[in-house]
């Protein structure tokens, strides 16, 4: 009975320590905002829906909040709490900085820089998403 314990927790300690090894391979979504973002900034591993002939990217933001896809462009990781995401629309005629902070274990806080350009549909009309937005781990 010890032996398995002691498995058990060596299996735990392995996977938290890879989880705070890779803090940038993140699913997070807002529910009430209705948006999502994937994110592997360590290797090009995401798929974008209904994009594959692009290949594997390092993540976009979507769901229903938001109008269309946006794509990782580039990114900079500053530390393991805050990484600055640069993203593009489909169509590639616009861009937008996020700046994504880590508060804690489950929530992260999405300031968008320079302006909100990421719009979402309301009542037929297009509106820009909010400025900040905090973002729960998606398990």
């Amino acid at each position: 009975m010890r032996t398995k314990r002691l498995i058990l927790c060596a299996l735990l300690v392995g996977t938290l320590a890879s989880k705070a090894a890779e803090p940038w391979k993140l699913h997070l979504y807002n529910k009430e905002e209705r948006m999502e973002l994937h994110i592997d900034l360590y290797e090009e591993s995401i798929d974008v829906p209904n994009m594959e002939m692009f290949g594997p990217m390092n993540g976009y933001l979507g769901g229903g909040g938001v109008y269309g896809k946006w794509m990782v462009t580039s990114f900079n990781i500053k530390d393991d709490h805050v990484a600055t995401l640069r993203v593009s629309n489909d169509l590639g005629s616009e861009t937008q900085s996020i700046q994504l902070t880590w508060l804690n274990d489950s929530t992260y806080a999405m300031d968008l820089q320079g302006g909100v350009v990421v719009k979402k549909v309301v009542n037929k009309k297009l509106a820009k998403v909010p400025a900040k937005v905090l973002m729960s781990v998606k398990q």
